[in-house]
């Protein structure tokens, strides 16, 4: 089912945000733009690099007014381990990160990989109405650009018509 143009479902989780154990859920972002994105399981390969591309433009996200989300299906524990890790993560995660255990929010989204009970590689965009604006799901072994995904909400915000490869600033398509 497409969910772009229709209202982003409710959701609540238990979230790692900043080292705490929290409750975070849309409400929290109500007014605002926000990502949300999920990768498969704590403790592999392509989902740090992932996680540290989204921490690393956070400030850039910040200067737009867009929240980001990270999630997966791990607990917060599992999450609150694996981040300590400054071999994996040198730098802290201070965005709040989703301990979907009972996988509430990823089958709201559509995103969970049943089979697995791990969500697929997805990357959300609701606009400040509560909107789904942006869907993009890949399979688990492939990792995403959160450079792109920081220059589509750019455009997407920005109002106008957006073509490929278009940065912040630039001119629309005529």
């Amino acid at each position: 089912m497409c969910m772009i143009g229709k209202p982003a479902p409710a959701w609540t989780s238990g979230a790692y945000v900043n080292g705490a154990q929290k409750t975070v859920s849309s409400a929290d972002f109500a007014g605002k733009w926000y990502v949300l994105y999920w990768y498969p399981l704590d403790f592999t390969f392509v989902c740090p690099t992932e996680i540290k591309g989204f921490q690393a433009l956070l400030s850039e996200f910040a200067d737009d007014g867009i929240g980001v989300v990270g999630a997966s299906t791990d607990s917060f524990f599992s999450h609150q381990a694996w981040f300590a890790d400054r071999s994996i993560f040198p730098d802290e995660i201070t965005h709040p990160v989703l301990a979907d255990t009972n996988h509430s929010v990823s089958r709201a989204f559509d995103v969970l990989k049943e089979e697995a009970g791990i969500a697929f590689r997805a990357t959300v965009i609701v606009d400040d109405k509560g909107i789904i604006r942006s869907i993009n799901v890949n399979d688990t072994q492939v990792g995403r650009s959160p450079s792109e995904t920081l220059r589509t909400v750019q455009g997407f915000m920005a109002g106008g018509l957006c073509g490929a490869d278009w940065k912040k600033g630039d001119s629309f398509v005529a």
